[in-house]
Formats: structure tokens, C-alpha cells, sequence
């Protein structure tokens, strides 16, 4: 098919690794955004005066905006094309920024932090298409990790380098600074980034008012997709709720730590989970039959610390239960990587985009929901972190039980395919890794 053969040949080089490195920036700049508010929640409590769970709703907010996104995106990209969606991206993500710095009533920061949750839904799958297009296939597996790797690098600049500054200089100062960033990527991003090499255009779509239907639901059908979502769904969110909300006034108001020392904390889980990272690629990327069980024993082992954690006798657990807990945090990133490795064989090139959107979706719907329960159930319980932080195994054992019902037909169907996709791609199929 010729459609295989753009997919097989770009010729990677250093004009690819340039063009890329332009569509990484504009993501790390975008994790810098959606993770900001994890590192001013109390700030942001304060500011609008508003309670635990109408706190929560700002995240929530952000990640139904970002989950729903996920699948009209892949259809974008295949579509328009990655320059024209990503730029569409940075400057819907740089307005909300600047909208949430000055929002002076707690609706137009909800407004503002939906456009912000819009843009970055356009800048992940827009970067793993990128990769695709400019690196030959046997690269796609080490450009995706690198990506998520940039990415939590966007995280850890949240807590390192965000925290200090909202403290010092104040909220608006701090938040509009910051969406000077989202300026910088955008010049680059227009001036130089290209879709494809030349002499790489993608063949030309048929278009029909059934194509997005179909797409949609021929990657449904793929039990390795929707084992994807699952995967996703049930080892990114523990962490993605530390961080991205709830891990500071955990921290501080219930273990009763100093700001910097919970800082320090929250670092801990990004520095982690960009270690974690390479090891699970390694991993993955030697031995497929690793999938599975990095993926079930993430979940064992967050299950485990979280457990131990919130049961520990005694008003605050000590640092050293802290400190374990912020590393096997760090492996949830890692390991919602491979729900990305059971959707890719299991379709074509040409559905990747829509594949990978359905995946994406599953952790951030977990986020979206855990968020909510934990600042509900806070505001029932009088802001009891033990009872709130126990919707965590709720979740968790919902997405394991769908896992384990799903693992078996994914694997059948992937064996039995796995002929034909690396006849497609070739490098795919054996080195998987997302991480």
C-alpha cells in the first residue's frame, strides 16, 4: 500500500530531530500549564474562596475538556495536519494561561482553565504523529518515550521553578509571566515546523460524512484499544491526582510538612517517574511479555504504598513511608505508557491518530473522577484525607477488573496480526514502548 511506505521511510536525520524537538517544545510547555495549579491550590482556595470540592472542580474541568478532546484531536491531525492543530493548541493553552492569571471571579478561571484543558488536549498525539512522520518506524518507540519524558520535565519546572515564584512574586505576576513561555513556542512553531519531509506527503484521505464514524469504531473494536484505554485508565490517575491537585494539601495540611519539604515531595514523584520511564522502555522494548506484568504490578504496588500510607497508625506517616510512596508514584506515568503499545499493532496506520485518542482518554478520565470523589468526600468528612484518598482502590480495582477481562482477546487478536502490521511496520511490533 502506498500508505505504508511514507510510514516505513521518512528519513529521520538532524532536520527531524529539529522539527521535532519544536513540537516537544510546545508540549513541555503545555504539561508546564495544566500541572501549575498543582503547585497553587491552596493559593488558588484562597484567591476565589472557594471549598475543597469547588476547588477540584478547576481540574476536573480542564480534564473532561482534555479527555473529550482526545478523539475529535486524532481526527484533526489526520485531517489538518500537525502544524495547524498544534499551533491551534499553543495559542488556545497561552490565552487560558493569561485568562486564569487574571480572572478575578471564580467562573472566568473556570473559563479560562477550560481553554487552557482545549489547547493542551491538541499537543500529546500531536507530537507522537509528528514522530511518526519524521522518523523512520524503529524510532517511533524512542522519540514517544523521549516525549514523555519532556514532558514530565514540564512537570518538575511546575514544582521547581513555578512554586517558588508564585510565592514570591504573587498570582498574577507569576501565572501571566509564566504564559510568556507559550509566546516563545509559537514563534518556532510557525516560522519552521513542517508536517512531513518532502517527498513524504501522506497519501490523500477519502473523505465522506461516515469517516469519522468509521474511524471510531473500527478502532473500538480492537480489544488491544480499548485494552489501551484500560491500561491508561488505571495506572496513570494516582499520580496524575498528586500532582496535578491534591498531593500539596495532602502534604501540608494532613502530614503536617513545610511547603518546601512537600515541594520537595512532588519533585520527588517527577524525578521518578522520568527514571521509571527509561527503565520500563528498556524493558518493554527488549521482552513484550514484560507488558502485562509491569502493568499489573504498578497497580499492585500503588494499591500497596497508598495502603500502607493512609492506615499507618498515628496522626502523620512518617517521611520515610512519604518518600516510598512519591517513588512508586513515579512509576504511574511510565506504566500508563503501555496502555499506547496494545492499541498501536492492534490497528493500521491510518487509524493511529483515532487509537491513540481513545487511549489517551482513559486516564484522564480516572484523574477527572478520583479528583471529584476526593473533594466531595473532603467536604463531608471535614476534610478527612484518609477517607478521601480511599476512592484511589476504587478506581483502581475497576480498571483491573476490565484489564484482565480484556488481556486474554487482545492478545489472541494481537498474535494473529502481528504478521501483518510488521509487514507494515516493521520496527513496531517488537519494540513498543510508549514510555
Amino acid at each position: 500500500m502506498s500508505g505504508a511506505v511514507v510510514f516505513k521511510d521518512p528519513p529521520g536525520g538532524r532536520k527531524a530531530v529539529a522539527v521535532w524537538s519544536i513540537g516537544v517544545a510546545v508540549y513541555f510547555v503545555a504539561v508546564i500549564f495544566r500541572t501549575s495549579l498543582g503547585v497553587a491550590g491552596l493559593e488558588a482556595a484562597d484567591r476565589f474562596h472557594v471549598n475543597a470540592s469547588a476547588l477540584s472542580t478547576f481540574s476536573i474541568l480542564q480534564l473532561l475538556v482534555y479527555a473529550g478532546m482526545q478523539v475529535p484531536v486524532g481526527l484533526m491531525v489526520d485531517r489538518l495536519g500537525t502544524k495547524k492543530v498544534l499551533t491551534l493548541g499553543a495559542v488556545l493553552f497561552t490565552a487560558g494561561q493569561v485568562g486564569f492569571a487574571l480572572s478575578p471571579t471564580y467562573g472566568m478561571a473556570l473559563a479560562a482553565r477550560a481553554l487552557l484543558g482545549c489547547g493542551d488536549a491538541m499537543t500529546f498525539i500531536s507530537v507522537l504523529r509528528l514522530g511518526t512522520r519524521w522518523f523512520p518506524a524503529r524510532r517511533g518507540p524512542l522519540t514517544a518515550q523521549l516525549a514523555g519524558l519532556v514532558g514530565m520535565a514540564g512537570n518538575l519546572v511546575s514544582t521547581l521553578v513555578l512554586a517558588p515564584v508564585l510565592h514570591g512574586v504573587g498570582w498574577v505576576p507569576a501565572f501571566a509571566g509564566s504564559a510568556a513561555a507559550g509566546v516563545l513556542v509559537l514563534v518556532p512553531l510557525v516560522l519552521f515546523l513542517k508536517d512531513h519531509p518532502e517527498g513524504h506527503e501522506p497519501p490523500a484521505r477519502a473523505g465522506g460524512g461516515g469517516f469519522v464514524r468509521r474511524q471510531i469504531r473500527e478502532s473500538w473494536q480492537q480489544p488491544g484499544t480499548r485494552l489501551g484505554l484500560w491500561v491508561h485508565f488505571t495506572t496513570q490517575f494516582p499520580a496524575m491526582v498528586f500532582l496535578l491537585l491534591w498531593g500539596m494539601p495532602f502534604l501540608v495540611e494532613d502530614q503536617g510538612l513545610a511547603r518546601t519539604t512537600a515541594a520537595g515531595l512532588l519533585t520527588l514523584v517527577v524525578a521518578s517517574n522520568m527514571a521509571f520511564g527509561l527503565v520500563y522502555g528498556q524493558l518493554i522494548g527488549r521482552r513484550q511479555s514484560a507488558r502485562i506484568p509491569l502493568a499489573l504490578g504498578t497497580i499492585g504496588l500503588t494499591a500497596l504504598l497508598w495502603a500502607s500510607t493512609l492506615a499507618y497508625p498515628g496522626p502523620q506517616a512518617p517521611m520515610w513511608l512519604l518518600v516510598t510512596l512519591c517513588v512508586v508514584l513515579g512509576t504511574c506515568g511510565p506504566a500508563s505508557m503501555i496502555g499506547f503499545d496494545f492499541a498501536r499493532p492492534a490497528n493500521p496506520p491510518e487509524r493511529q491518530g483515532t487509537a491513540s485518542g481513545i487511549t489517551n482518554m482513559g486516564g484522564f478520565l480516572a484523574s477527572m473522577t478520583t479528583l471529584l470523589a476526593i473533594g466531595l468526600l473532603l467536604d463531608a468528612t471535614g476534610d478527612d484525607y484518609r477517607i478521601a484518598f480511599s476512592s484511589v482502590f476504587v478506581v483502581e480495582l475497576l480498571g483491573l477488573t476490565q484489564i484482565l477481562r480484556l488481556r486474554p482477546s487482545a492478545l489472541r487478536a494481537e498474535r494473529v496480526h502481528r504478521p501483518t502490521a510488521a509487514s507494515h511496520h516493521s520496527s513496531d511490533s517488537p519494540s513498543p514502548t510508549r514510555a
